[in-house]
């Protein structure tokens, strides 16, 4: 792809909003590949630590976004519509050339149409899974959104029905991960013996997720410990906040682990270990694109649940699984998310067996078909959106 800058009258000021550490990982990418066409392009919004090291300006800090399930963002509704008019105000006065709503479905398709009202072009990266629940949520998204980037290509489909532009972009992170990882050169940077058998454990990188899941992953570590002495465990930290809310649950477990706290490095430790326990997310697609067996877990406020359990309208939740069209990954939700049901599992996925085999031959499979170079992708179709609406020469 040519990245050679192009000439501008002025230069462009493209506003972004990621809600959380997957959209920041999203956006940096998208930031780097506008500026390399676009090298004094000003970006504006709000964003994490990678998006800011890239040039963002960001509002308020990315962490106030961050609130899963449904009914667990009442508490923070009054502060959530605070930022959010507060954001849109100022955005109307700068007039960005474009917006791009990084995820965050809640938070940014509310702002694309606010700011599209007002002849500003919108943007919206990651579909919201209008596939498995809330399908007319469509309707909204054509008012709001001139192009919806996907991530991956089953969900363009019902955009193209709805008459919604759309391209399917592949995922940054399959650019970027190796189709083979390098699992010796990892256990050396994380000081991990070659012979060991390593779990690593992922429980969210929230507070809530930490809330809900991180004292029963440490339990379904010590159940797998007692049936297998020699697993040793890692478990990243997404940020210092997190790592100090993971030591306070661990000192209170009264458990006592062969655990590795780290500071960040998840994809050391998906690259290092032999088998990982997850919370359901974007981490899930990583643990794939490092070939790795997995096993899946998500617990939330009950009542969230129940209304979810209505709607949904697929039988998984998992994006291995939703990506393979079969359960490639076991998922073990709410009440059935027990340390005996998934130490099992776990226990069962470590090793080699010809379902491991089957397991990463799949995940290489869908690997390869998410590579499509998503950054500079994302980047050409969106400046191609500013060419249409004449916001460049």
């Amino acid at each position: 792809m040519n990245t050679s800058a192009v000439p501008s009258p002025r230069p462009l000021c493209i506003a972004l909003v990621a809600g959380e550490a997957s959209g920041d990982t999203l956006g940096a990418g998208l930031i780097r590949a506008l500026k390399e066409r676009h090298p004094d392009a000003e970006f504006i919004g709000i964003g994490g630590p990678r998006m800011q090291a890239e040039g963002l300006i960001t509002q308020v800090p990315m962490e106030r976004l961050a609130v899963m399930g449904l009914v667990e963002v009442l508490g923070r509704l009054r502060e959530l519509l605070r930022i959010r008019r507060e954001l849109v105000s100022f955005l109307q006065q700068r007039h960005p050339d474009v917006f791009i709503g990084i995820d965050a479905p809640d938070f940014t398709l509310g702002v694309e149409r606010r700011l599209r009202e007002v002849g500003i072009p919108t943007v919206h990266y990651v579909s919201p899974s209008v596939w498995a629940w809330r399908k007319k949520r469509v309707l909204g998204i054509r008012q709001s959104t001139d192009l919806m980037l996907t991530l991956f290509p089953f969900e363009e489909q019902v955009y193209r029905e709805h008459d919604v532009a759309v391209r399917c972009v592949g995922h940054t992170l399959a650019d970027r991960i190796p189709l083979r990882p390098d699992r010796s050169g990892a256990r050396q940077t994380l000081g991990l013996s070659e012979s060991a058998t390593v779990v690593a454990l992922l429980p969210g990188s929230r507070n809530g997720e930490l809330r809900k899941l991180g004292l029963l992953f440490l339990q379904t570590a010590h159940w797998c410990l007692q049936r297998n002495p020699d697993l040793q465990f890692v478990l990243p930290c997404a940020n210092p906040e997190r790592r100090q809310q993971m030591e306070a649950i661990l000192a209170e477990s009264d458990l006592q682990l062969p655990l590795t706290l780290l500071d960040g490095q998840a994809h050391e430790a998906l690259a290092a270990c032999d088998a990982v326990l997850i919370a359901s997310g974007t981490a899930t697609l990583e643990a794939m694109l490092f070939k790795r067996p997995m096993v899946v877990a998500y617990r939330m406020a009950p009542l969230t649940f129940r209304i979810l359990k209505r709607l949904v309208k697929v039988g998984h939740v998992a994006l291995p699984n939703l990506l393979a069209g079969r359960e490639v990954a076991p998922e073990f939700l709410q009440d059935d998310a027990t340390p005996e049901a998934m130490g099992q599992a776990l226990l069962a996925r470590l090793g080699p067996t010809p379902e491991r085999e089957q397991t990463e031959a799949v995940f290489l499979e869908l690997h390869q078909m998410l590579r499509r170079d998503a950054d500079h992708t994302a980047a050409a179709a969106i400046l191609e959106l500013l060419q249409r609406k004449g916001r460049l020469a």
